[in-house]
């Protein structure tokens, strides 16, 4: 009986590690190095993209998971500023829709305030002053 070719990969990956952040990270890096290769032709380029493809897919064929996620967690661990930057400008774009974000006059404190309920008043929760804006 034929194998389904889903099944055979399923089984061939069994008891391997897999995709993670740092191989997503490494194989971004390298497709955006080949697109760098394709206008400059710099072989020193395509090398280091080689180089980024050949441990990336080493990384996901490993079955040493001890290892590999030690190797991720130190990644996370490194650009967890960054990634944060990025998750709090995606959650204010998203908040955007909702919601007004108003800075008190007095203090500067942010205050966030629904849309779409007219001229109201708001109070500072830092320093209780009041002022009136339209949401």
């Amino acid at each position: 009986m034929k194998q389904k070719i889903s099944d055979f990969f399923s089984n061939f990956m069994s008891g391997r590690y897999g995709t993670d952040e740092l191989s997503r990270f490494t194989l971004a890096v390298c497709l955006i190095l080949l697109v760098i290769n394709i206008f400059t032709g710099r072989s020193l380029i395509y090398f280091l993209a080689l180089i980024l493809l050949v441990w990336s897919y080493f990384r996901m064929f490993s079955r040493n998971y001890v290892k590999r996620s030690a190797e991720n967690e130190k990644y996370m661990e490194i650009t967890q500023g960054i990634r944060g930057r990025f998750q709090k400008t995606g959650r204010r774009a998203q908040e955007a829709k909702d919601y007004h974000i108003y800075k008190c006059p007095s203090c500067g404190q942010k205050i966030r305030v629904p849309r779409g309920k007219g001229r109201i008043c708001i109070t500072c929760p830092k320093c209780r002053n009041e002022f009136q804006k339209k949401s």
